[in-house]
C-alpha cells in the first residue's frame, strides 16, 4: 500500500451482486447502497485503513534482513518492557496515532506496561471518551480500587479498570444485564457511538 486510503469492504458468502446492486467507479466495483443500509440488511462491512507507514515498515524489514541478516518478526513477544518504556517516556515520535503532544502526555501519565493499555489509549483519545482518561489512569495506577455499579460488570470491565472503553463492552453489557439479543445489542452499539462512550459508575 503506497497511499492513504480508507475503504469499507462488504464481505458476503455468495457473490455480492446476489445481495445488492453494484456499479463501477474509477475501475472499482462499488455497492449502490449506503453503509447504514448495508448493515441494516445484515451484511458484514469491514473498514480497512491503509497507510504509507505499512510500506515504510516493510521496507525497513527488508533493509534489516539485507544489512544485518535479521528476520524481524512481529507479534512474537508482546511483553517487552523495554518497548513499553519508550511509551512511558513519551518517545513515540513517528508512531501512528501516538505522535501528538496530548497523546504523548497521556502515555507518560498512564505508564503503559501491556498491549491492552496501548489499545485502550487509542480508543480513549478522542472526543467524548477523552473525558474519562483521568479515571482510566487512576484505575491503572491503583489496581483493585475500581468500583462497579453491578457485580456483573466486573468481568466485562475489569480489563479497562471499570471504564467502558470499547463498543463491544457496551454490547456485552446490554446482552448480559438487559437481556438483549446479539442483533439488538448491535443496534445499541450504533446508537451509543464512539463519541458517547463513558466509564461505568
Amino acid at each position: 500500500m503506497h497511499q492513504h486510503m480508507h475503504a469499507g469492504v462488504v464481505i458476503t458468502k455468495n457473490p455480492v451482486d446476489t445481495y445488492v446492486p453494484l456499479y463501477v467507479n474509477d475501475g472499482n466495483v462499488v455497492a449502490e447502497y449506503t453503509m447504514v443500509l448495508l448493515e441494516e440488511l445484515g451484511l458484514l462491512k469491514m473498514d480497512f485503513l491503509g497507510l504509507r507507514t505499512l510500506t515504510v515498515i516493510e521496507d525497513c524489514k527488508k533493509l534489516v534482513k539485507k544489512n544485518r541478516g535479521i528476520d524481524v518478526v512481529f507479534d512474537e513477544n508482546m511483553d517487552d518492557l523495554e518497548v513499553y518504556k519508550l511509551w512511558q517516556e513519551g518517545k513515540t515520535f513517528g508512531i501512528f496515532q501516538f505522535e501528538s503532544t496530548g497523546m504523548t502526555n497521556f502515555m507518560k501519565e498512564l505508564k503503559p506496561d501491556c498491549l491492552e493499555d496501548i489499545i485502550a489509549g487509542v480508543s480513549l483519545y478522542r472526543p467524548g471518551p477523552m473525558d474519562q482518561i483521568p479515571r482510566y489512569i487512576r484505575g491503572k495506577l491503583n489496581p483493585g480500587h475500581n468500583e462497579y455499579t453491578h457485580p456483573s460488570l466486573e468481568p466485562i470491565l475489569n480489563v479497562t479498570y471499570g471504564c467502558m472503553v470499547y463498543q463491544e463492552q457496551v454490547m456485552q453489557i446490554v446482552r448480559d444485564l438487559a437481556g438483549y439479543s446479539l442483533r439488538k445489542s448491535r443496534f445499541s452499539k450504533k446508537s451509543n457511538g464512539k463519541e458517547k462512550t463513558r466509564c461505568n459508575g
